[in-house]
């Protein structure tokens, strides 16, 4: 019979705590987790204290960071538990800077079936949404240091820190970021997000001029950066650039931003389009459609539309997809 795997039964148990209506035996077992040997029950236990906001365990949140940081290539595999343990402790608005401090700076290769990996990007970009919710003065250029990481990872933690806590700085910051580009589009993608989020009013038109750039990857990235937004300001711009299209890589995005908005008019849009449009456009608009399978109204639309049509292909489109 296989013997009980000790960590295996630590992590199932630390798992029960979350619905464990005493919160003083909770944070006395969630304690004395943080403490253990083993990596995964410290970030499991690390875990819970920050989705339940055991606010009195940060001591102990703090103490375990630096243990395991004695030694981080040994003792916090993959970084672990000291990444569920920045996490935590952001959750519970710890707001002293010196851990966040240490794990922004802090790099960890280790061997892969390639050469070695930065296990740690994850923390850095962790620690960076930290540090600047502290009021540490130089919290903006650590983490402004961040954007040129090498590990991509740790720049789209940048900048989402820069967009959630930066004000005005930090706006510019990702203005200059998005101006300058990135090898990776994902950081890209991020700072459209992250400018849209932080200063929607202006950073509206700024971003939407990236629909009409020469890569085509960053063209997408901005439509549906736009397309996240439910906003009737964020359908006009689109409307607009839809108009004005003819490439159909580009329209297929733009439906995909209409179909994500759940806006009235948007999905207003995507039902003419159905009803008028070519078959292909026809078929697309099944497609994008099919996120919306629960909404009986649209449903039903959709489903009077292509009987009217009887195009084969939309009706194929639509058994496939609905």
């Amino acid at each position: 019979m296989k013997k009980p795997n000790n960590v295996e039964l630590a992590l199932d148990r630390l798992a029960a705590l979350r619905s464990e209506p005493d919160r003083s035996m909770v944070a006395a077992e969630l304690r004395k987790a943080v403490k253990d040997r083993s990596n995964l029950v410290v970030a499991k236990a690390a875990s819970i204290a920050g989705e339940l906001r055991i606010t009195e365990l940060m001591s102990d949140l703090v103490a375990a960071f630096v243990r395991l940081m004695a030694n981080p290539a040994k003792l916090d595999k993959r970084c672990a538990a000291t990444f569920a343990i920045a996490g935590g402790l952001h959750a519970m608005d710890y707001t002293e800077p010196d851990i966040y401090l240490r794990g922004i700076r802090h790099v960890q290769k280790e061997g892969s079936f390639g050469p070695p990996v930065d296990e740690a990007a994850k923390l850095r970009a962790q620690c960076a949404l930290g540090l600047v919710r502290t009021s540490h003065p130089d919290a903006l250029v650590v983490v402004a240091d961040l954007l040129a990481d090498e590990e991509p990872h740790a720049r789209v933690g940048a900048v989402r820190a820069l967009a959630a806590n930066g004000g005005e700085a930090g706006v510019m910051l990702l203005r200059y970021k998005a101006l300058t580009g990135d090898k990776d589009q994902e950081v890209v993608a991020e700072c459209f997000a992250g400018l849209l989020s932080a200063d929607f009013s202006r950073s509206l038109p700024f971003v939407a001029k990236f629909m009409d750039a020469d890569d085509p990857e960053t063209c997408e990235s901005a439509i549906l950066a736009i397309g996240s937004l439910r906003r009737g300001e964020a359908f006009a711009v689109l409307h607009e650039k839809w108009e004005r299209t003819v490439d159909p890589e580009i329209r297929s995005a733009l439906l995909t931003a209409f179909a994500t908005m759940r806006l009235e008019e948007a999905t207003n849009f995507l039902l003419e389009l159905l009803e008028t449009a070519s078959a292909p456009t026809a078929v697309a608009v099944v497609k994008v459609l099919a996120a919306y399978h629960r909404e009986e109204r649209v449903r039903a639309k959709i489903a009077s539309i292509v009987e009217s049509r009887s195009t084969p292909e939309l009706r194929q489109a639509l058994r496939e997809h609905w």
